[in-house]
């Protein structure tokens, strides 16, 4: 029998727009909601709580939630889908059918787009983000590399997010993400197309997900805009 996915964000506003969708036909079961808290220290800290009872729990992980773009160009509102997750040391892992699950999100009239995820442990800002993109980064969010270097190597995963902040229109605060109407919408939209994926990779023959250490990390300064 299938274990029920496992949905992983930070944010409250976050996990009240995914309570909002529809995940009745989830393969399973209706997947499990978990809010992680903000940043790696807490993401890991929650995950490595859920997986106490045995990673066998849950049959594919998905981390959304709002994010952070460093591409010109890109608009709020817009969802991401990650093909790799970098962490701050350089460690690179890649994720589940991330095409395939951009397709199915514009199957659902939503834009999208697909590139590297970047973990960062602070806000990025300015010349940050530019470096960033430099380096071959498209978006940028705090928890999804903690959440990774946790999980055993053959749970599929995915990392999806919703664009609230671009380079042209920055934030001031952290804590002003959730009053993003549009990104709150589009999060809850993207429930059919998680669900999907989750029917796809569980036919999928069990491999471990791909990690690259080699890769090096991109030299960033923290110096505010």
């Amino acid at each position: 029998m299938t274990a029920p996915m496992l949905v992983l964000c930070a944010l409250a506003p976050e996990a009240w727009a995914l309570r909002g969708g529809d995940w009745a036909n989830g393969l399973g079961g209706r997947p499990v909601l978990a809010r992680t808290g903000m940043g790696p220290t807490k993401a890991a800290r929650t995950v490595s709580s859920l997986l106490a009872a045995g990673s066998e729990a849950y049959s594919a992980v998905v981390l959304t939630g709002f994010c952070a773009a460093v591409a010109p160009g890109t608009r709020p509102g817009e969802v991401f889908v990650a093909d790799k997750v970098q962490s701050a040391s350089g460690r690179s892992t890649a994720t589940r059918q991330p095409d395939a699950l951009a397709q199915a999100l514009r199957g659902l009239g939503l834009g999208v787009r697909v590139g590297a995820l970047h973990s960062a442990d602070h806000v990025v800002r300015g010349p940050e983000r530019r470096a960033l993109h430099q380096a071959g980064v498209t978006a940028v969010d705090m928890e999804s590399a903690a959440v990774l270097e946790r999980l055993p190597a053959d749970l599929p995963v995915a990392a999806v997010r919703v664009v609230v902040d671009t380079p042209e229109r920055e934030l001031l605060r952290l804590g002003t993400l959730p009053s993003g109407l549009r990104a709150f919408q589009t999060l809850r939209a993207t429930v059919p197309a998680l669900l999907g994926w989750h029917r796809a990779v569980a036919a999928e023959p069990h491999v471990p997900n791909a990690f690259d250490t080699s890769l090096p990390t991109p030299t960033i300064s923290q110096e505010a805009s």
